[in-house]
This record gives structure tokens, sequence and C-alpha cells, in this order.
């Protein structure tokens, strides 16, 4: 089979195509024949040597990736729930290996669910790590509820245009920043407000808030805290919140905490559910062939993706 492989950690000349043997099988995992994949910032972090790079870098061959959206091939002998020929998508085993960089992997069956008919393999592979992310931090690490006011930072992004969805599927309130250029996006996701976080900060526009879900980290994090009601929550993707954080936030009797997806074959479906009745639509920015894997890394490197990319593996049905 063919696979993309990392030589080094380093720039993306480090990522090769190369020829693999086709994994083998364990009896409570399928084998996935990959349609396409999407790739996310953790790919472009852990390839330069951060992110996840040091669960990785014992891996021979060290093989990227974790979200896929491809045809089952074969199962193996405990796995009842699933059979040859089936559509599934998944993050697979984040952040331990994923291997998705290839034309084949092996996923445990309780991390995939059913891809919707409605759907395309391009936009199923795209919903996974960053809308499994966002359905976890809304409905899991905090429970949100009708009516509440929203704060979710890059809104335009992967996780952030996700999260917009989500959150208004659930009857939030929500408000969204990014650049002025991408205001129209933001509110034909459903954002009720957009700011523009260039024009001015975002602490000084929006206050009284229940919750902010930050996708950005560094001072964004101190700076929501500002913006949060007393009993109200903030969750930080990218960066634990520091103890000098974590007390302002105790001090002001708010609550705030990272957190980290988990693959759960029960939250996929609930997005395929979503997706299939159209609460939840994957933007795709570009759709890139896999041997245009350099180029799919720098887009994500350049910081400037509007929802997410994914990438064809195989085009035939």
């Amino acid at each position: 089979m063919k696979a993309i492989i990392l030589k080094q950690f380093g720039d993306v000349e480090n990522l090769s195509m190369t020829e693999l043997p086709v994994p083998e099988i364990t009896e409570d995992e399928v084998l996935i024949k990959i349609k396409s994949i999407s790739i996310n910032p953790v790919d472009v972090k852990t390839r330069s040597g951060k992110g996840v790079s040091a669960v990785l870098k014992n891996d021979n061959p060290m093989i990227l990736g974790w979200d896929l959206s491809g045809k089952v091939e074969t199962t193996g002998s405990a796995v009842k729930s699933l059979k040859k020929g089936d559509d599934v998508f998944a993050m697979v085993r984040f952040p331990l290996s994923g291997k998705v960089y290839a034309e084949y992997t092996t996923v445990p069956a309780s991390q995939l669910a059913i891809k919707p008919v409605n759907v395309t393999h391009d936009e199923a592979a795209a919903a996974c790590l960053a809308a499994l992310t966002a359905w976890q931090a809304l409905t899991i690490n905090y429970k949100l509820n009708p009516g509440e006011r929203v704060l979710i930072h890059a809104a335009s992004g992967g996780v952030g245009h996700f999260a917009v969805q989500m959150a208004k599927y659930l009857g939030a309130y929500v408000i969204g920043t990014s650049s002025a250029a991408n205001k129209d996006f933001v509110l034909s996701l459903g954002a009720d407000e957009h700011i523009d976080y260039k024009a001015k900060p975002f602490e000084t526009v929006v206050k009284n808030l229940d919750f902010v879900l930050d996708t950005i980290g560094g001072d964004y994090i101190e700076r929501s805290l500002k913006t949060i009601k007393k009993g109200g929550t903030i969750i930080s993707i990218p960066s634990g919140l520091n103890e000098h954080v974590k007390e302002k936030a105790e001090a002001l009797g708010i609550q705030g905490f990272s957190t980290r997806v988990k693959p759960d074959g029960t939250n996929m479906q609930e997005i395929a559910d979503l997706l299939e009745r159209k609460k939840l639509i994957s933007h795709l920015q570009k759709i890139f062939s896999f041997d245009q894997m350099a180029e799919a890394h720098l887009q994500i490197e350049s910081g400037r993706t509007v929802g997410k990319i994914s990438l064809t593996i195989d085009r035939s049905s």
C-alpha cells in the first residue's frame, strides 16, 4: 500500500511517499480502505516535533494522522457491529498513533461510526477530530444549556466552525471571533454576533458570558476571564491553564480547565446524526490529493484555513 511516512521531525520535506505492507488486524479491530483523510493543527505541530511527537517518536515507520473516512475491508473475529463494505469515519486512537496517512489502516471498532449516505468521504473525514473536540467540549466537558451566552474563539477555524453550529443546535446565543474577512462566514454558520478581533480587544466588546471555548490559548485565556460572569466556565483546547490563571478564575468564581479530545464511537455516531440531518456541515476550504500532503500541511500551518481541508486517497466508490 502507499503510505506517507515522516522520516524525522521537522519541515514538510521530511514527509515521504513509500510502499508498506497492509497492516493486520486484531480481533477487536477492522481494516479500513481509506477514501479520504483530514489533517489538523496537531498534525503540523507533531510533524515539527511538538504536539504529540513524544508519543510517536519511537514508531518505525512513523505515520501521522488521525481523521479518516473509508470502507470496511475486513473485521476481527470479535467485531459484530460492522461488516465488510460499510462506509465509516472516525478519529483514530488519538493521542496515540493513528497511522492514517496510508491507503489502509486498522481501527478499533469501538471508535468508528457509520458515514451518512448524504455526506461525502471528504466531508466525513473533516468531521472527526475537530468536530469531536467541539462536541465533547459542549456536551461532556461542559453541559451547554439553551439560552446560555457563548463565546467561541477562532470561530471560522476547524474546531470553531463546528462549535458555532453545535452551540446553535443546542440552543445557545453564540458570539464568534474571527477576522473581518470571515465575518460573513461565521454569521452564516448561525452565530448571533461576530467580533473582529483585529478591530478592538474582544474583552472590551462582550461581557456576562456563561461559557467561553478558547481554541487559541496564550493570553486569550486570561483575557477571556474578563468576559465571563460569576459561575461561568472557560475551556481551553490548545493549552492548559497555568496555576496563576486558574487561581484568578477561581477568585472570580469561574471554572477554568483544559481538555483533550478522546476517541469515542458513540460520540462519532452523534456527529453522524447531526451531519445526516444537516444540523452540521463540514465546510471544506480545499480538497487536496494524497500526493499534495506537503501543501496541505503548509495550508494548515498558515493559520488561515477557513473551516477544514481534506485529502482524497481513493476516488472509487
